[in-house]
């Protein structure tokens, strides 16, 4: 029976699918994805996926699942289902998705010539022979045919451990150029002669015997998916157009669910800046053609009505979901009750990619809660009740501001928002401006929609306010949330002192390029930030017609940008558009002749001639308005309790750490529990969890 839907325009959204034996609510299907978290944070793993459930997602899936010591992913904090001790964590997760009538997923894998094996030190497996994971200095053995059949019985194994856990979906994985699986399809690892290397059938038969065995042994009681990238950018055989096609049509009704995509993923998960929404359809929409059993694809939606587009017209089944389920996990309750204005929509930013990367639990630019939901009990859409009558006065409407705000918003304090400018957004006005972030200002967009619809929140636009102002007003609480600014000294991560004089007027800071300030010539771009902003100038900097050369300390473009699955793009793009670049080269200082830099290796110095220099470095907070009230000023005299900062203001730092900044406050105004410092920590309990 279907879900109540207050609009019946998305009632098709809210059918229950079968899949094999089990039947799925809703068509709200949250794909697997990774979470920094695992089998190293399993209570944070699994109230997160939990979290998801109640959010109306009518399916749940875990990320990757190790099935096998030699597929140690160590140091990423994946999955594991190695053997019975791990048990109690995956009892975790489909215990808290049971919780609420959602069906719970896992994705078993092993990782070949991927696995690392840091931790288990088992010589990894491949086809043919390869060389090892991450550039470790270690290869990938050749496996015998003992070894594919030691690899069969572990795929048996975890599949019957997975029903033990009570999983109700097992994924059998063979997408993104990380499963062994995959690689056997691929020539390029795949240089076997005998019946599982060659023709296309024989590369297909590994993942036919798993998919079959899977179904064998638990295939009565579990609903079995393939997890298959029907599109390889980096292979010119496997694509959906070719051999893609073939496995689908050769496997068509063997698995009961198809969980397509593309692969790497990099290509699965393109940040907004270079994929638009819904930008696999091309490459997935023959799936349904060619086979009977329901289809999951993703595409990073957040809009209804694209969602049933895809449904009606044949494309997917299911609406699959990473980032969007993250950003906002109550997307389908929010669809289910018409509150769809509400949505947080992804912005595709990736910092949730970066939880993966670094190895911590996930956050989120949208979704500050996103992670802590175990840690510090944080719910996406409940915020304690205020614990005092004090109203709030807060300064600056940027995003760590309007968070703040919105937040307290929720909890029933009186509010008063102000800002200097002539529209909310602080830092993100001009930079959801720059070339491929358009998608970003949502941010702005959720939190003034949201705080426009509170009756106790005043927004007061284009009012800048004095020490003076603030004192005369006599809010109890103040929180000053007026930003930072760009630096144009050059001090950043490699320099320390400063090195340039800012009168020179071939010195172009970042805020006046952000604001509309046009140059002409060539332009030095230096990149002592490592993300996004040195290259979106450059970027944009060959739009205005100026010639660029680019210059970084860093061994390559934009390094953190490979924590957010986008430094080749990145990279790509800056040759593209005919920009220079040069790494491995620290600022030094400008003279009449040019800009210098210093070889970071031999100090060696070069010159470069230039109309101008924008340097892409360090920040400074804004907070000469706090620094004057936490002066000499008895502030209890006006009748202020307290005056803090927050977000670029405290510390300077990505829009995902401001938005949490603002949150973190509201969080923690008049709350005895510490947000700031005190969160659960999963040390070892004898006994178990």
């Amino acid at each position: 029976m279907s879900e109540t839907v207050t609009d019946r325009r998305y009632s098709i959204l809210f059918e229950p699918v079968k899949i094999g034996p089990k039947t799925a609510k809703n068509r709200f299907y949250q794909v697997p994805h990774c979470n920094g978290a695992g089998h190293r944070w399993p209570q944070t793993m699994a109230h997160m996926r939990g979290m998801k459930a109640q959010g109306g997602w009518g399916v749940v899936c875990t990320e990757e699942c190790e099935i096998h010591p030699s597929s140690d992913l160590s140091t990423f904090a994946e999955m594991r289902l190695w053997d019975d001790s791990d048990l109690p964590t995956h009892r975790l997760m489909t215990e808290k998705v049971h919780e609420h009538n959602a069906l719970a997923g896992i994705q078993l894998v092993h990782t070949g010539a991927q696995s690392g094996n840091r931790f288990s030190r088992i010589p990894a497996l491949s086809p043919s022979g390869s060389a090892g994971a991450w550039g470790d200095p270690i290869q990938a053995r050749a496996m015998s045919r003992r070894d594919i059949k030691e690899l069969r019985r572990w795929y048996r194994d975890a599949a019957i451990r997975a029903k033990q856990a009570e999983y109700d979906i097992v994924y059998v994985y063979a997408a993104h150029n990380g499963p062994i699986l995959s690689h056997f399809l691929q020539r390029r690892y795949n240089h076997r002669t005998d019946e599982y290397g060659g023709s296309l059938d024989n590369r297909v038969r590994l993942l036919r015997e798993v998919l079959e065995e899977t179904k064998d042994v638990i295939g009565d009681t579990c609903a079995i998916a393939l997890r298959f990238a029907v599109h390889e950018f980096d292979d010119d055989s496997l694509q959906f157009d070719k051999e893609g096609r073939d496995i689908v049509e050769m496997l068509a009704d063997l698995p009961d669910l198809w969980d397509v995509n593309v692969s790497d993923w990099t290509h699965d998960s393109r940040t907004s800046r270079f994929g638009e929404s819904g930008h696999q359809e091309p490459y997935i929409d023959f799936v349904k053609r060619v086979t009977d059993k329901p289809v999951v694809g993703v595409g990073r939606f957040t809009s209804p009505d694209v969602m049933v587009s895809q449904i009606k017209r044949g494309i997917i089944d299911f609406i699959g979901a990473a980032r969007p389920s993250i950003a906002d996990p109550f997307l389908p309750e929010k669809i289910r009750q018409n509150r769809v204005d509400e949505i947080r929509e992804c912005i595709g930013c990736n910092i949730c990619t970066t939880g993966d990367y670094f190895s911590v639990p996930i956050r989120c630019t949208q979704n500050p809660t996103m992670g802590e939901e175990f840690r510090k009990g944080w719910h996406p859409e409940v915020m304690p009740a205020a614990a005092s009558n004090d109203k709030v006065l807060i300064i600056g409407a940027g995003p760590a501001g309007l968070e703040c705000a919105l937040a307290l918003a929720k909890r029933g304090y009186e509010i008063v928002l102000a800002e200097k400018e002539q529209a909310a957004g602080g830092r993100l006005i001009d930079e959801s401006r720059l070339p491929g972030l358009q998608q970003w200002r949502r941010v702005i967009d959720h939190r003034s929609y949201m705080l426009s619809q509170k009756p106790n929140v005043e927004t007061y636009l284009q009012s800048p306010l004095t020490a003076a102002d603030v004192l005369e007003y006599g809010f109890e609480r103040v929180v000053i949330a007026t930003g930072a600014h760009w630096r144009v000294d050059g001090v950043g991560h490699s320099v320390f002192t400063p090195v340039i004089n800012d009168a020179d007027h071939r010195v172009v800071s970042v805020d006046r390029l952000l604001r509309g300030e046009l140059i002409q010539g060539h332009v030095v771009v230096y990149d002592d930030d490592f993300y996004y902003m040195a290259n979106v100038l450059a970027e944009k900097l060959v739009q205005d017609g100026c010639s660029v050369t680019y210059v970084t300390p860093a061994t390559m473009v934009a390094p953190y940008t490979d924590a957010t699955l986008e430094a080749h793009r990145v990279h790509s793009r800056l040759l593209e558009l005919g920009i220079q670049i040069i790494c491995n080269h620290v600022l030094h200082s400008v003279d009449s002749q040019g800009v210098i830099f210093c070889c970071a290796f031999t100090g060696k110095t070069m010159t470069i001639e230039a109309d101008a220099l924008v340097p892409v470095a360090g920040r400074l907070p804004q907070n000469s308005l706090f620094e004057e009230l936490s002066g000499d000023i008895d502030l209890n005299d006006y009748g202020i309790k307290s005056i803090d900062t927050v977000g670029d203001c405290l510390a300077p730092g990505t829009i995902a750490s401001a938005v949490y900044s603002g949150h973190l406050y509201a969080r923690q105004l008049d709350n005895e529990i510490d947000q700031h410092y005190g969160f659960k920590r999963e040390n070892y309990q004898p006994g178990g969890f």
